[in-house]
């Protein structure tokens, strides 16, 4: 079934993270009471909806209130006229208004997003203007449904979230974040297309009892200041096993700019949660071309992933599309900051012509406060196909968060060409690898480069590697320079072994002049 460009927004078809979310919450609608007591959506518009005064303390207190009840289901309420659609018939809906606030010179303006397709629940939507809220009613007058026969007396059926576009100075208005389905939202800069994805939480990724997918129930949008080019949405999640507030301030740009602050509210004891979540794509890189036939060099939404460690140690973990899950643990104690990366921004790269990978957002993350103990983890998922989001790295905290508790936690999110802070070292720019020289031996070459690896480059410059279990030989150093380029030239023998993990750094007069290389050999 042919699919819109996955880059075209709002939405972003037949992904994994959607369909399995969409999967399950469908699933378990199947078994929702007939009756029950009120609903979400219900306690929410009582407490600061329509006309009331809007006081971000009320949202926190509603996600506290809504951790003390059982969990509801949303409602199936979603008509099969739009249930039904396929992806073509979803990417025609068309809402044909003036983007809210456009008219007001207040530099962002709001488009609401049909629900259908994959994107079925309802959430609330909610304007906040001078202090009073307002609620945004669905009207099935403002949009164009082109050959869809609407079911009469369709009624308010909400809707599935929302578009925030930038209208900034003489420049033309861009669209730069969405929000929707689940707890997911992407963002842009200027001149970009939407890549990675966002999660306001994880709970239970790739655990063998299923993996919990949380959703937005209710969104609250301050009408922006006139000239202050931010905007902060306030949002309600819920989920079986925990409820949340959200709160999210978009600053868009050159760099967009997303600081995000989240209150939980676990309903039972939480072993695995994941923050800060990043999801995207991996599909090959010049590290991984087995079983490749495309005329495409690469076809990938980030390219590695970037962290600098409690530390100060700067590390590069290039992405890899696996045979078989891997799943990887960075210990760290309070982080300063990771990120999925996206390095190479030429065309030549790609050559896609369609999708412009070289245009797609790297996204960093930057802790506020200290996070303590825990992880960055990484999974790598096998795909076959581009349009799946086959890689996802969130911070896993090591301590388990108590059913009652009530935890908070914030960071900074930095959308753009490149993350806002680079190591003050050379780089890892290119990562190959290919057939050894016989049995199951494979030949890496690892490209740094830097100013420090021009013209005056040092006489003691050598490279450090580990390799464990296996082992490696022909481990060259072939300096160029006029690039201000070193390339590392060595190869990996495995022997028996079904994973090795190597590390890789520069170092000269005793000290590191490069980032960390990492990477996982598998079969």
């Amino acid at each position: 079934m042919p699919v819109p460009p996955r880059g075209t927004p709002p939405f972003h078809p037949r992904r994994r993270d959607m369909l399995a979310y969409f999967g399950a919450s469908v699933a378990g609608l199947a078994f929702a009471p007939a009756l029950r007591a009120q609903t979400p959506q219900e306690t929410i518009s009582a407490r600061i909806g329509e006309n009331q005064r809007f006081d971000p303390a009320v949202v926190v207190d509603i996600a506290r209130q809504l951790a003390k009840k059982p969990f509801a289901a949303p409602a199936n309420d979603l008509p099969d006229v739009f249930a039904n659609l396929n992806p073509e018939q979803y990417a025609a809906l068309r809402y044909t208004q003036p983007p809210i606030w456009s008219s007001e010179s207040r530099g962002i303006a709001v488009e609401p997003l049909h629900r259908g397709f994959v994107f079925r629940d309802g959430v609330e939507l909610f304007l906040v203007e001078d202090g009073a809220v307002r609620r945004i009613g669905y009207n099935p007058a403002q949009f164009d449904f082109g050959r869809i026969n609407l079911p009469n007396n369709l009624g308010d059926i909400r809707y599935s979230g929302f578009k925030l576009i930038a209208q900034m100075g003489n420049g033309r208005p861009f669209d730069f974040a969405v929000v929707q389905g689940g707890t997911f939202f992407r963002a842009i800069a200027r001149g970009q297309n939407y890549g990675a994805i966002a999660r306001a939480l994880t709970l239970r990724p790739a655990e063998a009892r299923g993996e919990e997918f949380p959703a937005f129930r209710a969104f609250w949008l301050e009408r922006p200041a006139v000239g202050s080019n931010s905007i902060t949405v306030h949002a309600v999640l819920d989920s079986e096993s925990t409820t949340g507030a959200v709160r999210m301030t978009f600053r868009p740009g050159d760099m967009t700019i997303v600081d995000v602050e989240t209150t939980l509210f676990p309903r039972v004891n939480l072993e695995h949660v994941g923050l800060g979540g990043l999801a995207s794509t991996y599909l090959y890189g010049p590290n991984d071309l087995l079983n490749t036939d495309d005329i495409r060099p690469a076809v990938h939404d980030s390219s590695g992933l970037q962290m600098l460690n409690g530390s100060g140690e700067w590390l590069w973990r290039p992405l890899q599309n696996p045979e078989t899950l891997q799943i990887s643990a960075f210990v760290d104690n309070s982080p300063r900051g990771f990120g999925l990366l996206q390095r190479e921004r030429s065309y030549e790269a790609f050559q896609d012509d369609e999708q412009r990978f070289e245009r797609r957002p790297s996204v960093w993350i930057e802790p506020l406060g200290n996070w303590s103990q825990g992880s960055v983890q990484l999974l790598e998922i096998p795909t076959d196909a581009e349009i799946n989001d086959n890689i996802l790295t969130y911070w896993r905290p090591r301590a388990p968060m108590a059913a009652g508790a009530e935890v908070a936690l914030a960071y900074r999110q930095y959308w753009g060409w490149s993350a806002p802070e680079r190591p003050p070292l050379a780089t890892v720019t290119q990562t190959r690898s290919g057939r050894g020289s016989g049995g199951r031996r494979r030949r890496f070459a690892v490209d740094f480069s830097g100013d420090v690896l021009g013209d005056n480059l040092p006489g003691d410059l050598k490279s450090v590697l580990t390799v464990g279990p296996g082992t490696f030989q022909n481990l060259k150093l072939l300096p160029y320079p006029e690039r201000k380029t070193v390339r590392v030239a060595f190869e990996l023998d495995p022997g028996n072994e079904n994973a090795c993990e190597m590390r890789l750094i520069l170092e000269a007069g005793g000290k590191p002049i490069s980032e960390t290389w990492l990477y996982r050999w598998t079969p």
